[in-house]
C-alpha cells in the first residue's frame, strides 16, 4: 500500500506563494501517475494537478498558469509550486495516486489577508 505524507501548508496573504511537498513510501513510485488534490469544507476532493509517470502534466482550469506540479523519482516525492494564491485556494491539500486510493493526512493551506 502506497502511503503519503504531505507538508508545506500554512497561512499566506493573497498573491503570495507556497510549495507543497509529498513524501511517498511503498510501491514503485516511478511507475505511478500522481496528483495533488484539494478539499474544500463539505465537498469531495478535486484534482488540481496531475503528473504522469512519464512526466506529462495537467491542471484544473482554476489553477492553470499559477500552480506547477513536479516529481523526483529518485526521492519518491511530488511537489506543488503554488504562485499568486487566492482566497479560493484555501483548502486541505492531499497528494495521491491518479486516480486516488487511500488518503494521507493532507496539509492545510489558508489564503487570507
Amino acid at each position: 500500500q502506497v502511503k503519503f505524507v504531505e507538508s508545506g501548508g500554512g497561512l499566506v496573504n493573497p498573491g503570495e506563494s507556497l510549495i507543497l511537498s509529498c513524501a511517498t513510501s511503498g510501491g514503485l513510485f516511478s511507475t505511478y501517475d500522481m496528483g495533488w488534490y484539494r478539499q474544500h469544507p463539505g465537498l469531495l476532493p478535486e484534482l488540481v494537478a496531475g503528473i504522469r509517470s512519464g512526466g506529462n502534466t495537467r491542471y484544473a482550469n482554476s489553477v492553470k498558469g499559477r500552480f506547477t506540479i513536479s516529481r523526483d523519482n529518485t526521492k519518491n516525492t511530488v511537489s506543488l509550486q503554488m504562485n499568486n494564491l487566492k482566497s479560493e485556494d484555501t483548502a486541505v491539500y492531499y497528494c495521491n495516486l491518479d486516480p486516488p486510493r487511500n488518503w494521507g493526512q493532507g496539509t492545510q493551506v489558508t489564503v487570507s489577508s
